[in-house]
């Protein structure tokens, strides 16, 4: 495996905090026993205490381990040792026997994964879990009869007096809808609250998300009606999760894959990451979610131009899919290069086209080029394409990309919404 280049591991870091941290690390001082082979980094690093701290990555996930009491993933101590390793100046040479340590954690987690593979399934009682489904499907039934009375209110109030409702209203709405198992919409009613509050146009956002939320409430009544792909989008809106399981128990297509880009949320309560793969053969893409409730560490975020070789299931919907690794990747490459750059107005053609098979969809993978303008006074941070169309960009921190293109158009990776471009991947410009 080729070396990483330093954005690739500078884009690892959970936070900037770990990132100065380790660059501090980043020096030969502290480190003693380093090595490298095509799959694994180690290294020791001397700490505060009388024992080295033991660093080993997994280049293949990736993968950390280090003997830190740090609870972020990677911690310093592991972004300090990439950071050594991309440098190629000898300082995390190449090597031919594997550190005890390093071997020991690498052996572990092959035969963790082998056990996970050989694990005898386990048997269902088809009565036991048809009667499970039946009262669940009784309980989302009941109250999605509720949240249509309370959306029955809503308009015929007039929605000008949404904005004059307090917090407590919202909450208790999405509360009756946390209890009748609709956490997705019960998070959507939530986020509403704040939104109708903040933003100037909040009135035909409001206006646009009720008709959706109507568009749900008729699709659930008509749900044996229903065909796979459409009960998917509607499962996603509601928050009803799918097991894992049964959708690999579909079928897997196999890689190669490239990853695209990811995203990261965290709105406090439930942490998510968004990853866009594309298969190399066929250009489908598709995204692969993942969820940590509270300060629970979300899985590592693949490296952006990774090449998989991986079993990918995909779950009932309309694109852009879900999907899910049927077991761990293996990463087998590099690929930097953009699928072909294209104008807002066929992006936003493919959104809209997107709108007639799901209703409730919220965002499609795009490639664009476009010139990234950074904010100023009277306007904020602007994606334009060749043709002058803008759109906002939804970018809380976009200095990044922002000094990487210079100014200069390029091929830009990224999710588009209604409300404007969220840029993931960049091909950066010559200079």
């Amino acid at each position: 495996m080729s070396r990483w280049s330093l954005g690739a591991v500078e884009r690892l870091a959970p936070d900037d905090s770990s990132l100065a941290a380790a660059r501090k690390l980043a020096r030969p001082g502290p480190w003693s026993q380093t090595g490298s082979t095509d799959t694994l980094v180690w290294g020791r690093c001397q700490g505060s205490g009388r024992t080295p701290y033991q660093v080993s990555v997994d280049l293949t996930g990736p993968r950390y381990r280090c003997s830190c009491p740090s609870r972020k993933f990677p911690c310093k101590h592991a972004l300090a040792l990439l950071l050594l390793w991309v440098r190629t100046d000898g300082s995390v040479a190449e090597a031919t026997e594997t550190a005890d340590f390093a071997d020991a954690w690498a052996r572990e987690r092959a035969e963790r994964a082998a056990a996970r593979a050989g694990a005898p399934s386990t048997e269902v009682d088809p009565e036991a879990r048809a009667r499970r489904l039946a009262e669940r499907r009784a309980t989302m039934s009941a109250g999605i009869e509720d949240f249509a009375r309370w959306l029955a209110d809503l308009v015929r109030g007039g929605l000008a007096g949404a904005r004059r409702r307090p917090w407590s209203w919202w909450d208790a709405t999405a509360a009756r809808l946390v209890d009748a198992q609709l956490p997705g919409l019960a998070e959507q009613l939530r986020t509403m609250a704040g939104q109708v509050s903040a933003r100037s146009d909040w009135s035909e956002h409001l206006l646009v998300e009720a008709g959706r939320w109507w568009t749900a409430v008729q699709a659930w009544r008509r749900w044996d009606a229903l065909d796979d792909d459409t009960r998917g989008d509607l499962r996603a809106l509601l928050g009803w999760a799918q097991p894992r399981e049964e959708v690999v128990a579909r079928g897997t297509t196999d890689g190669p894959w490239q990853v695209l880009g990811a995203h990261r949320t965290d709105d406090g309560r439930l942490q998510q990451q968004r990853t866009w793969l594309r298969h190399l053969d066929s250009g489908e893409t598709v995204q692969v979610l993942d969820f940590a409730a509270g300060r629970q560490p979300l899985p590592v975020a693949r490296l952006d131009g990774s090449v998989l070789a991986a079993a990918v299931a995909l779950y009932p919907g309309h694109g852009p899919r879900r999907g899910a690794f049927a077991a761990d990747p293996l990463a087998v490459g590099q690929d930097a290069t953009l699928p072909p750059g294209m104008t807002l107005e066929e992006a936003f053609g493919r959104l809209a086209a997107g709108w007639t098979a799901n209703p409730w969809l919220q965002r499609v993978p795009v490639v664009l080029k476009a010139t990234l303008v950074p904010a100023s006074e009277q306007r904020s941070a602007l994606v334009v394409d060749g043709a002058g169309r803008c759109v906002p960009m939804l970018a809380d921190e976009p200095w990044d990309l922002l000094a990487r293109t210079g100014g200069r158009p390029t091929s830009v990776f990224g999710e588009l919404e209604a409300s404007g471009f969220r840029p993931l991947t960049v091909v950066e410009v010559d200079r």
